[in-house]
């Protein structure tokens, strides 16, 4: 008994979707299941379209950030072996950025505008 008035619910609620020009193959309850399931991971899923485009940018500006970093990685080791090699470099390094001399010497720093 119980099964009949469901499936004369569900009967009724096909004939009310008839009336609306619903087209058939949205009646059939696989396609409209897939259907609805679509809906549901495009817009409200947790992780729906808009926040997997999102984590892709963000991905993608991770990527290029780690491409940058490698490239620095490097030219900072050839500095540093270039530094451990040569007295020259190192001492012109030192005298560069960390403003070192000589005691008999002066330094100045002209700064450029």
């Amino acid at each position: 008994m119980g099964e009949e008035n469901f499936m004369s619910g569900i009967q009724d609620f096909r004939n009310k979707l008839r009336k609306w020009r619903v087209p058939s193959f949205l009646l059939n309850k696989y396609v409209f299941s897939v259907f609805v399931f679509l809906i549901w991971m495009t817009f409200f899923d947790q992780n729906n379209v808009f926040v997997q485009m999102e984590r892709y940018r963000a991905l993608q500006d991770a990527r290029q950030k780690m491409e940058y970093y490698q490239e620095e990685t490097i030219k900072t080791a050839e500095l540093l072996d270039e530094l451990m090699t040569n007295d020259v470099t190192l001492e012109k390094f030192a005298r560069e950025k960390y403003y070192m001399k000589k005691p008999n010497e002066d330094v100045f720093v002209i700064v450029k505008k």
